[in-house]
């Protein structure tokens, strides 16, 4: 660092040192305790019903009353500076905390308002270092008045697009409204059925019932008696396939509102150096993405999805891990055609090349035989297994057979899908992979992105063959593989993506 640089940044600090310490909005004394008390709801109202029982109704008040100080209180020991260098978060009510970090390595900034917020004209701001926070270390602004976000937002990320920040650490002028390079359509929703996440929601809600002892109730109420006495009218593998239909119906209607409320609305907009992403009904998030950090795209082809033509897309961004499920969407469950054109528009030159449509390498016939082997090799053992009890006189019913008939035919479909999926491609400067079936993925990922290689071969790939590389990044997942190709070509596979690093295998073979 030069002299002038250091006498810069010395004069930046001390500005910094000036300035007052800002309180978040005052309205936040209304948002706090409902949030507070919404989140003891099952302890409230367990104290209440022991409170009913022992004939003091005191312990539910009791309870709600520390709750809501404890929110109050939460105002008056919370606040922040925006300043040149640092960005600064004091909390804490009865330990005190004062979280810090420099501008320059703010990655991501997401902002988000649920239905309380959005009456009282709120928003919540968080900031993105790309590291993962321990307990209570996230950088939160929860809340802010609405209208300063976007200046504020634009401020925080000027490094990101690569301007100077104003010294005295003000917000500036909201950034350029850029471009919309994707919409939302409420045609979408049909998309939504395709996934687990309605049945993760009831699986979710019978876990809370249980939880609290009401699963127990639900069990001996007389709608289950009913159930049961209907099942034994009508026969247990009836009864079976109506409480199959009965899920299906209800975990689709809980996963269209879950989607409709979480991505309605959505618009992806690109502001020339930054993406800009918004999607919610009640509860509304708001992220961007800085393009300079932009690795790359995942296409999420789930079987259920991929049968109805659909995908999903998100980017590989650099501090932003789509392990810790940070801001990477682009586009949610939606036609295939559409995420595939907005993945060729946010890859640029690289999917003007033809990224998103690239034929696969495939990766040869062991690779086939170990998805057919793994597929099938569990269900022909069990076969074997009850072939042997039916020969010692075990009576095996013939439903047992015809299951695992339909098993393997299932497997065997499932093994020639995942071959299907399985290859890779590599362009000037990017590695295409992907494999998978019930859960397919197709990573695009930037050469430049990829700070090592590892190759890896199990006990049973080394009888094969074959090899799994694997891409080790910065960015979204932290590593990305091509698997089961065959070990004579990884090394040079990997000098074809980074020109250099395979050499020394390459003379060694």
């Amino acid at each position: 660092m030069t002299s002038g640089s250091t006498d810069q940044q010395e004069e930046l600090l001390a500005v910094e040192d000036e300035q007052p310490w800002l309180r978040l909005d005052k309205r936040m004394l209304l948002v706090h305790p409902v949030n507070e008390a919404i989140k003891i709801l099952p302890v409230l109202l367990v104290s209440f019903f022991l409170g009913s029982q022992s004939g003091n109704h005191f312990w539910s008040l009791g309870i709600l009353a520390v709750v809501v100080v404890f929110a109050i209180l939460r105002w008056f020991t919370t606040s922040y500076r925006i300043g040149p260098v640092h960005v600064q978060l004091r909390s804490g009510v009865l330990q005190k905390k004062l979280l810090s970090i420099p501008r320059n390595r703010i990655r991501s900034v997401d902002v988000e308002a649920n239905v309380l917020h959005r009456v009282l004209g709120l928003s919540i701001l968080r900031i993105g270092t790309g590291q993962q926070a321990g307990k209570g270390e996230a950088f939160e602004l929860n809340a802010l008045d609405t209208s300063l976000v976007p200046a504020l937002r634009g401020d925080l990320l000027q490094r990101v697009s690569g301007q100077i920040p104003a010294t005295d650490g003000m917000p500036t002028a909201a950034t350029d409204p850029g471009v919309e390079i994707a919409h939302w359509q409420f045609s979408w929703v049909r998309f939504a059925p395709f996934s687990i996440t309605g049945i993760v929601t009831i699986a979710a809600a019978v876990g809370v019932l249980f939880q609290y002892g009401l699963g127990q109730r639900l069990a001996e109420s007389s709608v289950v008696s009913n159930s049961i006495d209907s099942a034994e009218q009508f026969g247990i593998a009836m009864f079976v396939v109506a409480a199959l239909v009965a899920l299906l119906v209800v975990s689709s209607i809980f996963a269209c509102v879950r989607y409709l409320l979480t991505y309605g609305n959505l618009t992806v907009t690109d502001q020339g150096r930054t993406l800009h992403v918004s999607h919610g009904l009640l509860r509304t998030r708001q992220s961007t993405l800085d393009r300079k950090r932009l690795r790359g795209t995942s296409l999420s082809q789930p079987l259920l999805l991929r049968a109805v033509n659909g995908a999903g897309l998100d980017a590989i961004m650099t501090g932003v891990s789509a392990e810790k499920k940070e801001s990477s969407l682009l586009l949610p469950q939606a036609p295939r055609v559409e995420a595939l054109r907005m993945m060729t528009t946010v890859l640029g030159d690289a999917g003007l090349h033809g990224a998103a449509e690239r034929p696969l390498l495939r990766h040869g016939p062991a690779a086939r035989r170990r998805r057919y082997t793994r597929a099938l090799a569990p269900l022909l053992v069990l076969a074997a297994g009850v072939g042997i009890a039916q020969y010692v006189g075990a009576p095996i019913p013939l439903l047992v057979w015809i299951v695992l008939a339909m098993l393997f035919v299932a497997g065997v479909g499932l093994a020639h899908d995942r071959y299907r999926g399985l290859g890779h491609a590599v362009l000037p400067g990017w590695l295409i992979t992907q494999h998978g079936s019930l859960d397919r993925s197709r990573h695009s990922l930037e050469a430049a992105g990829i700070i090592g290689w590892t190759v890896r071969q199990t006990f049973f790939q080394r009888r094969a063959g074959v090899a799994t590389i694997v891409a080790a990044t910065p960015a979204g997942v932290g590593h990305y593989e091509v698997v089961d190709i065959p070990v004579e070509n990884a090394w040079a596979m990997i000098d074809a993506v980074t020109p250099g690093a395979g050499d020394i295998w390459l003379r060694r073979n």
